[in-house]
């Protein structure tokens, strides 16, 4: 009889688990070990780059913070009166001539004699009181206007003919006819800073109104928003930042139509007292009077936008 092979599935066949080779071992522990744990070198590219990154995120804070940049601005006018006072004292002659041009020590010493006499407040005094009176006038009527033109079509057509006709006129050929239809001096030199200021917010104020997102008005009318709230909480708003952009720099050509009428045929204010200078050649004189018209106007430019800072929080 004759005995046949079977074959049997295989089983697992368990082994007693061998000493683990070292060196199998060690070179797996090698492998295993991060790359990140590696120590940099000395002067390696790595610790150059991280250097570089720190010292201009340095600068970068150190660049945004306000007294640095203020202290840049600082210094650029101060390296502008240093020039100024070089081609003084070197007679500088090209293309402009510097022989006639007091130096920035002469102008200071009588910008101290002015600020000790009452005669130099009160110049300075009518000047602040005809630009708040006609940049008050121009804010309120100008906003007003842009407003409507802004949001209806008819009345844009109406009044867009007379702004734009009237718009490109200098305040100095305003001057005859102010004199002529005005009854005094100051209504006449108020009636020119006023047109100076006027058309800047009327323009500012229309396209910053008709370029309100269509899709936030229709929004606020689907929710059942009335024209009123609408233009409130809608298109005010939207429109602000080209408001104060308009009042801002309706307030520098509102000095500038200011000093023109006051040049012309004021008696008081601190174009008054910068042509009189001319006309007596004191040119110290003249220097402190366009200073102080420069720096007047540039405190009601940042009061201007400063005051509406906090109604322009949305935008931060």
């Amino acid at each position: 009889m004759t005995n046949k092979t079977v074959p049997v599935a295989d089983e697992p066949v368990e082994t007693a688990p061998s000493a683990p080779d070292n060196t199998t071992a060690t070179a797996q522990a090698t492998d295993a070990a991060p790359a990140s744990e590696e120590v940099p070198r000395a002067g390696s590219s790595s610790l150059g780059e991280a250097g570089d990154s720190s010292i201009g995120e340095r600068l970068k804070v150190l660049g945004g913070t306000w007294w640095a940049r203020y202290s840049v601005r600082a210094i650029s006018v101060l390296v502008l009166i240093g020039l100024w006072h070089l081609a003084s004292v070197n007679d500088f002659r090209l293309l402009l001539n510097f022989e006639n041009v007091p130096r920035p020590g002469v102008v200071g010493a009588v910008l101290l004699d002015l600020l000790s006499s009452d005669i130099f407040y009160r110049h300075v005094g009518a000047s602040v009181e005809r630009v708040a009176i006609a940049f008050g006038l121009a804010t309120i009527s100008g906003i007003a206007l842009g407003v409507f033109m802004g949001r209806n079509r008819f009345v844009e057509d109406v009044f867009s003919p007379y702004v734009e006709i009237f718009r490109p006129i200098p305040a100095v050929a305003w001057i005859p006819l102010a004199i002529l239809m005005l009854p005094t001096e100051q209504s006449s030199i108020i009636f020119i800073t006023f047109l100076g200021a006027f058309f800047p917010i009327v323009l500012n104020t229309m396209h910053g109104v008709d370029q309100t997102p269509k899709d936030l008005v229709r929004a606020a009318r689907a929710l059942g928003a009335s024209s009123t709230s609408i233009l409130i909480h809608v298109v005010l708003p939207a429109a602000l930042p080209s408001i104060v952009a308009g009042m801002a720099i309706g307030m520098g050509i509102a000095w500038f139509s200011l000093l023109a009428g006051e040049i012309i045929s004021g008696q008081y204010g601190i174009g008054y007292f910068t042509w009189s200078s001319y006309s007596l050649v004191q040119y110290p004189q003249i220097i402190v009077g366009m200073v102080t018209i420069g720096l007047l106007g540039t405190l009601s430019t940042l009061l201007v936008r400063y005051g509406a800072r906090p109604f322009l929080r949305w935008q931060r």
